[in-house]
């Protein structure tokens, strides 16, 4: 589920936005897609991560515990910006939906890997 859910937030849904928005709008949709459903998924690979553990997969369990994290962090990265920039520094809303749309690729990845190696028993 985790898998699955992480593909829609971060490749079907910014697809579709980018189809139906103009760009600021579907880049705001998209951060706050990321944002919202960072935790969800981070509590299914948490879980995940656990019953691997209890099962004996170690390897399985540590790299879903991993990528519950990564996901995760994806909430601490996107968070809503509170208050003023000090002066003369700037940051780069489009270039924060960037990294944590790459991130939650690669942590999708990785949760495919736990995946693996549990259905292999390690």
């Amino acid at each position: 589920m985790a898998i699955g859910a992480s593909w829609v937030a971060a490749i079907a849904s910014p697809n579709c936005s980018y189809d139906k928005l103009d760009g600021s709008r579907a880049d705001r949709h998209v951060r706050e897609l990321l944002h919202m459903t960072s935790t969800p998924i981070a509590g299914m690979m948490l879980a995940s991560g656990a019953l691997f553990l209890l099962s004996s997969s170690w390897a399985a369990g540590v790299t879903a515990l991993l990528a519950a994290f990564g996901f995760f962090s994806n909430r601490w990265m996107l968070a809503p910006k509170t208050g003023k920039n000090p002066k003369g520094v700037r940051t780069s809303r489009k270039g924060q939906r960037a990294v944590s749309v790459s991130l939650s690729l690669m942590f999708t990845l990785i949760a495919i890997i736990a995946a693996i190696l549990a259905m292999v028993g390690i």
